[in-house]
């Protein structure tokens, strides 16, 4: 769950949280075939306006929900929507030799993990959501800007992933270190 989806301002227009095609679900959704366009057309170009479509969409699905009221299936949808872009555009990258494989899983850590995480919480019958933090926040800005140098071709590119590796490193602990704590309540 985004910050964004967890917090709507008291004076926001409700929209209704069981609502499936909620503005900000529509905008969150729209990165599934923004994701499609960046595996299908290699152009630099076109490659380069829907990585800042993508980028874009993120931050206006949080101001939407948060301006008119979040949705349960948005809290799950943001994420998902933000994982299959990131995973679509850093297989591309990975097949280009831009970046090592072991490059490509670190800068990756955080979105292959945190699900498995949910997965173990949902099987251990205590599944929890975690708002939006610091640490993945600055993991999808670390992601995003080391596609952008990759497209660029900067020679930023292999410090922004390992920057963006470590901070993975970081989300996740964080993120343990708040399941550890969940786990530890007893339960109702």
């Amino acid at each position: 769950m985004t910050e964004g989806e967890a917090t709507p301002r008291p004076n926001a227009l409700q929209v209704g949280a069981g609502r499936v095609l909620t503005p900000a679900n529509i905008v969150s959704l729209s990165r599934v075939p923004l994701a499609l366009a960046f595996a299908v057309f290699p152009a630099v170009g076109v490659r380069l306006a829907v990585l800042a479509g993508a980028a874009a969409t993120d931050l206006l699905d949080g101001a939407l929900a948060r301006r008119l009221g979040p949705s349960r299936l948005g809290a799950w949808m943001d994420p998902v929507a933000d994982k299959i872009f990131m995973l679509t555009a850093f297989v591309a990258l990975g097949t280009t030799g831009a970046l090592g494989w072991l490059e490509v899983a670190g800068v990756l850590l955080r979105d292959v993990l945190t699900p498995l995480g949910y997965l173990a919480g949902w099987a251990a019958r205590r599944p929890f959501a975690v708002p939006a933090r610091v640490g993945g926040k600055a993991v999808t800005v670390g992601q995003t800007l080391t596609l952008f140098a990759w497209l660029l071709d900067s020679s930023f590119l292999r410090p922004l992933a390992w920057a963006t590796a470590a901070m993975a490193l970081y989300a996740i602990a964080d993120y343990g270190r708040l399941a550890v704590q969940r786990a530890a309540r007893p339960q109702p």
